[in-house]
């Protein structure tokens, strides 16, 4: 089974729908209803279309098996993988499908706009405070701020990008090279959420007006389920060690053609000498957050967008990421936040396009 690796665990589910059979791969057509399920990316995907349309699981299989060869940490011989590994230098690659040019430059638009508080380059400091294996040993400031230099997402500075390169060939090489020794690109944040809008193209491709698809807990929908109404998302309670035994719901939202991503801070951290670690690193303190965000959740048209923008809000914090949103109305993103009082009762903001898509 391929991995992507993840600082937070997806806290949305689907709520008022048939549940994902036991069984790890399984297809089936009710009627005009077509549904999926299967694992994928160290997790699980649903795919229900809602139209009688020539769609097969093998053909979402093809589809997410290409998109790992090119952004999946976990295959020796993915795009990403081999960049990771290679020197300082010159790597130059086919990207058959686009998947990975594509990731990158979405990467750098919300490293962009969020200045740097959503940054793929996080790699060396996640595998550094061992986010990737157990925490032993928390580092020391010198560690952290060695990592810290491998981090940096604007153009030239690490990596330098550049697409098409032609040379004759039907699938044109593109080029990557690579500045500084041991920079590693980790888009986990973000690849998930492209991995959905990739196969909601799939399925629009084939005619699909009626969908929803949802890999990991990131989600895009369209039209109407079987019941003839909006999509019902349920967004998860805050608590900690929850699983699919106890979890509760806080809220339940309406999609009408939209993406959701959601990322939290208070499922997945290290405990080390009594002190808890968050999994969401601050790359411009080489730190764990320690605000009191719990969780934050996006909703927008691209399901890669609403993945980064959460975990770009988680680091930022509560009221940064309400003004962060107030400024770029261009996003057209409605976020609804979890966090802390100082008195530490929970709290929640909607934005007022999000407290309209509430279920009543």
């Amino acid at each position: 089974m391929l991995k992507y690796r993840f600082l937070v665990l997806p806290l949305i589910i689907l709520f008022a729908c048939s549940e994902s059979p036991e069984s790890d791969l399984t297809s089936e057509k009710k009627g005009e209803v077509i549904e999926f399920y299967g694992n994928t990316q160290g997790t699980t995907f649903a795919v229900i279309v809602n139209d009688d349309i020539d769609l097969t699981m093998e053909e979402i299989e093809t589809v997410l098996h290409n998109f790992d060869l090119a952004l999946s940490s976990y295959i020796p011989n993915s795009i990403l993988t081999g960049i990771n590994e290679s020197p300082a230098g010159v790597f130059e690659y086919k990207d058959e499908f686009g998947y990975f040019n594509r990731c990158y430059q979405l990467s750098q638009k919300v490293y962009q706009l969020t200045s740097g508080a959503f940054d793929p380059t996080v790699y060396p400091l996640v595998d550094g405070w061992g986010f990737m294996k157990n925490l032993e040993v928390v580092p020391d400031s010198t560690t952290v701020d060695s990592l810290r230099a491998l981090l940096g997402f604007a153009n030239g500075y690490h990596f330098d990008f550049t697409t098409t390169v032609e040379n004759g060939d039907t699938i044109p090489k593109s080029l990557i090279v690579k500045n500084t020794p041991g920079a590693k690109l980790d888009f986990n944040a973000i690849a998930q959420g492209l991995s959905v809008d990739v196969l909601a193209e799939l399925i629009e491709k084939k005619g699909g007006k009626n969908y929803f698809v949802e890999i990991g807990g990131e989600i895009r929908v369209k039209g109407i389920n079987r019941e003839g109404s909006l999509w019902r998302i349920g967004i998860d309670q805050p608590i900690e060690d929850s699983d699919a035994e106890n979890r509760k719901l806080q809220e339940i939202v309406l999609l009408d053609n939209q993406s959701i991503a959601t990322s939290g801070s208070y499922r997945k951290y290290y405990e080390q000498n009594g002190t808890k670690y968050s999994h969401t690193l601050d790359p411009k303190t080489g730190y764990p957050v320690i605000h009191k965000l719990l969780s934050s959740t996006v909703v927008t048209e691209s399901c890669a967008m609403a993945d980064g923008l959460a975990t770009a809000l988680m680091v930022m914090g509560p009221q940064k990421s309400i003004d962060f949103i107030v400024a770029h109305p261009e996003l057209k993103a409605e976020i609804y936040l979890i966090f802390t009082n100082e008195k530490g009762r929970i709290e929640t903001y909607a934005s007022p396009g999000f407290q309209k898509m509430l279920a009543e």
